[in-house]
């Protein structure tokens, strides 16, 4: 595990860009949902990821704890809100493992004759 610059926080991150946190599937939606954007609202998350608030909020939480996101107070509409973003910690490791996914199946695909080009018709 490595510690970004200025956090203190363990990641999960390898040296091939590979995270083992982020790799989750929830994690890794949140992820790909704040990439984009300055920040999102959590319930907007919530409803784009389609999971409980209890959910999101473990999620949420371990990203945090590893520095990859940051969760802003706000009141709207005289609600208290709180609304996600990723440090650029957090934005560097999602685009890291993005790449190392791309390297995996671009390997896979490369020395796996099984992924060879299907034809619709027999050849001559």
């Amino acid at each position: 595990m490595s510690t970004p610059l200025g956090t203190g926080q363990a990641t999960a991150g390898d040296a091939d860009g590979f995270d083992h946190l982020i790799h989750a599937p929830v994690r890794l939606r949140i992820c790909a949902a704040l990439d984009p954007v300055r920040e999102i609202e959590f319930a907007a998350l919530q409803a784009l990821l389609d999971i409980s608030k209890s959910a999101l909020s473990k999620h949420v939480s371990a990203l945090a704890d590893a520095g990859y996101l940051t969760q802003r107070r706000a009141v709207r509409d005289t609600r208290q809100r709180v609304w996600l973003s990723l440090t650029q910690t957090g934005r560097s490791a999602y685009r890291g493992h993005v790449a190392a996914l791309h390297q995996i199946v671009g390997s896979a695909h490369a020395h796996n004759p099984a992924h060879a080009p299907v034809r619709d018709h027999p050849g001559p």
